[in-house]
């Protein structure tokens, strides 16, 4: 082949085969030209004992410009790309008296010989319970989505190098401390022990943005998070990916692991996150039941697990507002009204939002994320703000998180048509009293039914016939009054009067 040598073994072969077949079937089978074959009958002599190398039989096409202007633009930038190079000579010269592949195979030969040193990749022996790496990953190019929604999400991936074990959690915002500390404490407790170090990235994504305190006391939690579990904390350093290599090797192999199973699956959309975490797991899971054998042997290698979970959440004091909501993170909640003016203790995890109000737990929010470019989110629940909104339907015209009270999307486009077809008071009218129709009589789903019916026909909703529909009107219910006996009329059930 060109560019290849003829070794003896080769040439001792042909000589043989020679013997009985001609030289185009002789040199085929020694494995060179049959030009080579004639030119090796002439010399008669190993390519060994050769006293000088063979000289070129053609003109070289670089002469008078590798050396002169190649090698000089090499030394002068070593990473420059061979396909910067050739258009640059292009550009001084016009058309070249080379292919493209001819100047790569010469800056290849020179950068071996006259070239930078290149960094060593140290391969490691892993002792089984000693490391346990920590990274996430992005999940964009999947396309999962949610009852036909994207979903913007991320994946914690932990892993064990002796064994092999992984574990996988589905993460709904960036990189955090939350997200590592409940993704790490689920792969801990369900692996069933504790490797010596762990490892992960420098967090960088996770100190973005926040100011050097913040940095610190991040810094402090992750150490005491190790602490607890009794793992040395360790970090490769910024940008130097491959100190961490062993778990971003596997990051494309769960990944493409992820993508057969959706293939198999036959569709991407999950009825919900749960139904997509379970999906995950699975398939982790299904990856874990082929190392078994050495995830069993480093199991019995790993420190016992603690006797409790150590926080995996962020917890900040919070005011509700006359809006009826706190702020946090650029994200405004909406809460009973009752706790208007009250302080809050929320929690926060990857995916939620548990509220506090002094030790008692008063209920779990969906954790939002602020938008792009800085935009505030919303969080609502019509159900919170429905009681004020009766008394001023007007406001909702105005409304700041107007868009995001619409418990579903047939709501938002009755409003839509109802402006267009009756008017600005008219439809904050009705739309609110569907609202609180949806909520008092808990039809939310069912009236979103009935809506996208009058949506299709163009019709405004008769108010009174769904009132009728959807169980009688409290107020008009009969006011059923219970007398109730005297306590000695029991007794003489039982015959305990006759007795007494």
């Amino acid at each position: 082949m060109p560019g290849r040598h003829i070794t003896d073994h080769q040439m001792r072969l042909f000589m043989n085969i020679r013997r009985n077949d001609p030289v185009t079937i002789a040199a085929a089978k020694a494995g060179f030209s049959t030009a080579t074959g004639y030119r090796l009958l002439e010399r008669a002599t190993l390519p060994s004992q050769a006293k000088t190398p063979r000289e070129r039989r053609r003109p070289d096409p670089l002469a008078g410009i590798f050396e002169e202007e190649v090698v000089p633009l090499l030394e002068a930038a070593p990473a420059l790309r061979p396909i910067a190079i050739f258009e640059e000579l292009r550009r001084r010269h016009g058309d070249l008296p080379f292919a493209r592949r001819t100047l790569e195979r010469r800056i290849r030969g020179w950068r071996a010989l006259h070239g930078p040193e290149r960094e060593v990749m140290f391969r490691q022996v892993h002792e089984p319970g000693r490391l346990g790496l920590s990274d996430f990953t992005a999940m964009a190019d999947l396309g999962v989505t949610v009852v036909g929604e994207t979903l913007e999400h991320m994946l914690y991936h932990f892993r064990l190098i002796h064994g092999g074990f992984e574990h996988a959690h589905v993460i709904l915002g960036g990189e955090s401390f939350v997200a590592l500390a409940e993704g790490l404490q689920n792969a801990l407790w369900s692996a069933g022990g504790v490797p010596r170090l762990h490892r992960t990235d420098s967090l960088s994504a996770a100190f973005r943005n926040i100011g050097a305190d913040a940095r610190a006391d991040l810094t402090r939690r992750y150490d005491a998070l190790c602490q607890h579990y009794g793992m040395e904390p360790t970090r490769n350093n910024t940008g130097v990916a491959h100190e961490n290599g062993s778990i971003e090797s596997a990051h494309g192999h769960i990944k493409a692991a992820i993508r057969d199973a959706l293939l198999l699956r036959g569709s991407s959309d999950f009825t919900d996150l749960a139904a997509y975490r379970r999906f995950i797991d699975e398939v982790v899971t299904a990856r874990n039941r082929r190392h078994a054998p050495s995830i069993d042997a480093e199991r019995r290698a790993l420190q016992p697990l603690p006797d409790v979970r150590t926080s995996d959440y962020e917890e900040v004091l919070v005011t509700v507002t006359s809006s009826g909501g706190f702020t946090l993170r650029k994200v405004f909640y909406t809460v009973p009204s009752r706790l208007i003016g009250h302080r809050l203790r929320a929690r926060l995890y990857d995916d939620r939002i548990d509220l506090f109000l002094g030790g008692t737990r008063l209920m779990t929010l969906v954790r939002g994320r602020a938008g792009s470019k800085g935009k505030h989110g919303h969080i609502v629940d019509y159900r919170h703000v429905i009681h004020s909104l009766r008394r001023k339907p007007m406001a909702l015209m105005g409304l700041v998180y107007r868009d995001s009270l619409f418990p579903r999307e047939a709501y938002r486009r009755m409003f839509e048509h109802l402006l267009e077809c009756e008017g600005e008071r008219s439809a904050c009218r009705i739309i609110v009293d569907l609202l609180a129709m949806a909520h008092e009589r808990a039809c939310e789903a069912e009236l979103a039914g009935l809506l996208q019916a009058d949506l299709v026909a163009r019709r405004t909703p008769d108010i009174a016939a769904l009132r009728a529909r959807f169980s009688p009107d409290p107020a008009a219910l009969p006011e059923v009054v219970v007398e109730l006996g005297e306590l000695a009329s029991y007794d003489s059930l039982i015959g305990l009067g006759e007795a007494a």
